[in-house]
């Protein structure tokens, strides 16, 4: 039960105009405005009785449509609200709380319900619609439910049901491919494209051993050689994707630490992050996402599971940053090795921190450097060291970003054709 004043403002008027009358009444002894007095202040204390004698019992559940809403959408949350009373009910009003980052009008007129002694519960569903504008986990009511008696005297406002979860995700934003080209850096799309025109003739058997399985009998070769052929096995590797978030305080707003969303170069980050794991994930790379100091963000996303991105995305709905790790950890984590894409996505840039990731182009087939510093010089300069780099500030296109550093080496190849 919230505190609020218990009388409406006709009840209230109702109070004051009876002290008004016992006063007049007692300085001009008029035993009419005494007795109109009394009525009045009856009627008050009435009202009162019968709004808190009166049983009701609530039960709410609340549900959203969609269940998790990326920052940016909106979504549709239904409140079934349950009433067993023995009297029918007045009409009141309702409001739904709702916490900073969810945008929307969560009120409106609660009808009158009649009584549960023919027919049970009497049930309504109140339909608002939220517009989400920060990520994270918000959490929606209790509903502030307030009901009146019949004459409009007596108010009180209840507080019904628990808290529900909404989560804020991410925005996963579409981009295209990698490169120009399918698979042209080794992704699922390669594998395909070279097997293309390849039939059972090009494949290589050799004679059957003790163990092989007889599925991979290759009857032809069979027929041919008389003796039991098996096809070989091929050595397949799965094309990995490597993404860097990097979470570090240093190069973020002192606001990125304390809550999700708080920070819009961070989030610009997140979003970015998320939308390349899903580029990535759809050309068939298995993508691990990780913090500049190798600690794993999530699980290894497989490539072509585009319901692992689902759960990674509402993982990353409460993201903060964290840490103090330095950029030069990340040229470590390849030394003497070469990984598949590499997507590394950062806040401000300096000129160290430039030098420091210089090293790591050269482990890894297409260097992506994406920084919400919109300093033109820090791009350069990545980019004089191997770095495919683009700016994604707070305000600019990602899918431009993302055009810019996925194409490109294509770009670079006609310009000096």
């Amino acid at each position: 039960m919230r505190r609020a004043w218990p009388l409406t403002a006709r009840g209230t008027g109702a109070g004051v105009l009876a002290i008004a009358c016992f006063i007049a009444a007692a300085q001009l002894g008029a035993i009419q405005l005494l007795a109109f007095g009394v009525f009045l202040t009856a009627l008050v204390i009435v009202s009162l009785i019968a709004l808190h004698i009166t049983r009701r019992d609530v039960e709410l559940t609340r549900s959203s449509s969609p269940p998790a809403v990326p920052v940016g959408d909106d979504v549709r949350v239904t409140v079934h609200v349950s009433v067993r009373t023995a009297l029918p009910t007045t009409p009141g009003t309702w409001e739904d709380r709702v916490p900073e980052g969810l945008e929307g009008r969560t009120d409106g007129r609660f009808p009158a319900l009649g009584s549960g002694l023919r027919g049970g519960d009497r049930a309504v569903d109140l339909v608002y619609d939220l517009h989400a504008t920060r990520r994270g986990v918000h959490w929606l009511g209790p509903l502030d439910l307030t009901v009146r008696d019949p004459f409009g005297i007596a108010r009180r406002v209840a507080e019904v049901g628990d808290t529900t979860r909404l989560i804020v995700t991410p925005q996963c934003i579409e981009l295209p491919p990698l490169t120009a080209f399918a698979g042209a850096t080794g992704g699922m799309l390669q594998a395909t494209t070279t097997r293309l025109g390849q039939g059972s003739d090009n494949l290589i058997a050799r004679p059957y051993q003790p163990g092989d399985s007889m599925r991979r009998i290759h009857w032809r070769a069979t027929a041919h050689r008389d003796m039991l052929m098996v096809r070989e096995e091929e050595q397949e590797s799965t094309p990995e994707a490597t993404v860097v978030l990097d979470r570090a305080k240093a190069r973020w707003g002192a606001d990125a630490a304390d809550r999700p969303g708080a920070d819009p170069a961070f989030e610009a980050a997140v979003d970015a992050c998320v939308s390349a794991v899903n580029a990535l994930v759809r050309d068939g790379y298995a993508v691990q996402v990780i913090d500049v100091d190798g600690t794993p963000l999530s699980e290894v996303v497989p490539g072509g599971e585009q319901s692992a991105v689902a759960v990674l995305v509402a993982r990353f709905a409460t993201v903060t940053a964290q840490g103090s790790a330095h950029l030069a950890t990340l040229g470590h984590l390849w030394s003497g090795a070469t990984t598949g894409p590499l997507v590394v996505i950062t806040g401000a840039l300096t000129a160290d921190d430039v030098d420091a990731l210089a090293p790591v182009p050269a482990h890894s087939v297409h260097p992506v450097l994406l920084t919400t510093d919109g300093a033109s010089d820090a791009i350069e300069r990545a980019a004089a060291t191997g770095w495919y780099a683009a700016s994604i500030a707070p305000g600019t296109s990602l899918r431009e970003a993302w055009l810019r550093v996925a194409h490109a080496d294509v770009v670079a190849a006609e310009a000096a054709s």
